[in-house]
């Protein structure tokens, strides 16, 4: 767990203020019909949102655990990210990552293995669900650089 919060760490520092120094109409700008830089960046603060809420909840939820999962252009559509501005939603992308990083370090290592049932009935763990994450928000970084 100590290298997914490295990595984690690592990935706010690093690209918080690069954020900031990216271009408007580049971040605004939609290839076709996905979405532009600026909603992926949204996508990844419903994606903390959801994810801040599942690794506390499974603390004190009765086990195992069960994943709700949500629908990801409908909230990006929603929140209106294309239309916010961008040093907001870098704000808030970044401060609940923060204390998603809080949480991490603090989880008891025996909730690490608390299971954690999927919608299609597939069991994971809350070790997997956190480093998965990671994973996904280094992608999706990856993306909005390029």
């Amino acid at each position: 767990m100590k290298t997914a919060i490295l990595k984690f760490e690592k990935l706010l520092s690093e690209n918080v203020d690069l954020f900031s120094k990216i271009n408007s109409d580049v971040f605004t700008a939609k290839v076709s019909d996905k979405w532009s830089k600026k909603e992926i960046l949204g996508h990844l603060t419903d994606s903390a949102i959801h994810n801040l809420v599942r690794f506390t909840e499974i603390n004190y939820v009765e086990k195992p655990y069960h994943h709700r999962p949500y629908n990801q252009i409908d909230l990006v559509n929603l929140n209106q990210y294309q239309e916010m501005d961008i040093g907001e939603l870098i704000q808030l992308w970044f401060v609940i990552n923060k204390q998603i990083v809080r949480v991490m370090k603090s989880v008891d290592e025996k909730a690490l293995d608390y299971k954690i049932i999927l919608s299609d009935q597939s069991e994971i763990d809350l070790r997997f669900l956190m480093t998965d994450y990671v994973e996904h928000l280094e992608h999706h970084i990856n993306q909005i650089k390029s």
